[in-house]
């Protein structure tokens, strides 16, 4: 029997001092007894490179499948201003459970939105999928790119959780990618525009470019529910939201508050 690959959740402060460890093969749990302070860290390890794992690094979001690209993951705790684009019970509190373990093979072979991952940042180059763009209104957090694949998709207001979303600053070329570390095949995009009207606009065209060449129109319509559109199946690694076309409304405010790809892992 081939042994499990060992996982290890660290707790860093902002020396890199370690002020707590737990290590499993097949899985690692821990639970940290003290408040998180400004600069910990997360820090998740694996044996080896390429896993797909359910992550949990926040009792107040879900546990989730991501893939591991390579053998460490740090996730810094946030604190002040970009601690409001989160659940205000998150990273909060003086006890705190995390786990990470092996995805089953039915986990990794089921159909699933491949674009979901609360535990994404800015500074993630591991823990896949990953969300990137050209613009962030402001570069606050309650605008970033990562609200996009978070999983929220309460659309009524903006700013503060639970209306945090992806802002463009009224920029014109604005653009957002989903990077998700491996191959996938999508069939279907699922787009929630925010829609805290009349304060915000709308797109009524956004363009889908694919990783391997492919590009697709959609159209969208003025509303708060979520719209979903079927693609002809393809192997991709990454996605780009651009030629974002708004509305003739007179708000300069288009924002999305999630965007969802559905598909399987290309194993």
């Amino acid at each position: 029997m081939t042994p499990l690959t060992q996982f290890t959740i660290e707790i860093h402060d902002a020396n890199h001092t370690v002020l707590a460890a737990t290590s499993d093969h097949g899985q690692a749990q821990l639970v940290y007894h003290q408040p998180y302070q400004e600069g910990d860290q997360i820090v998740v390890k694996s044996e080896h490179p390429n896993q797909y794992v359910m992550l949990q690094l926040d009792d107040t979001m879900p546990e989730t499948f991501v893939y591991l690209a390579t053998t460490c993951y740090r996730l810094t705790i946030p604190f002040g201003e970009k601690k409001i684009s989160y659940n205000p019970k998150s990273y909060s509190g003086d006890i705190h459970a995390l786990s990470v373990r092996l995805a089953t093979e039915a986990e990794i072979s089921s159909y699933k939105n491949v674009a979901l991952n609360p535990f994404d940042q800015h500074e993630n180059d591991s823990c896949y999928p990953h969300a990137v763009a050209n613009v962030e209104t402001r570069g606050e957090s309650v605008f970033a790119a990562r609200n996009a694949i978070n999983g929220n998709c309460f659309n009524a207001g903006h700013g503060a959780w639970p209306f945090e979303s992806w802002g463009i600053n009224q920029q014109d070329d604005a653009e957002m990618s989903v990077q998700f570390g491996r191959t996938v095949e999508i069939d279907c995009i699922a787009l929630t525009l925010r829609a805290d009207f009349p304060h915000d606009n709308y797109w009524e065209q956004v363009t889908v470019c694919f990783s391997n060449g492919d590009c697709e129109t959609i159209h969208l319509t003025k509303t708060n529910a979520k719209q979903v559109f079927k693609l002809t199946p393809r192997q991709v690694e990454s996605l780009t939201v651009k030629n974002l076309i708004k509305s003739a409304d007179p708000s300069p405010f288009p924002a999305l508050t999630q965007i969802e790809a559905y598909g399987y892992e290309v194993k």
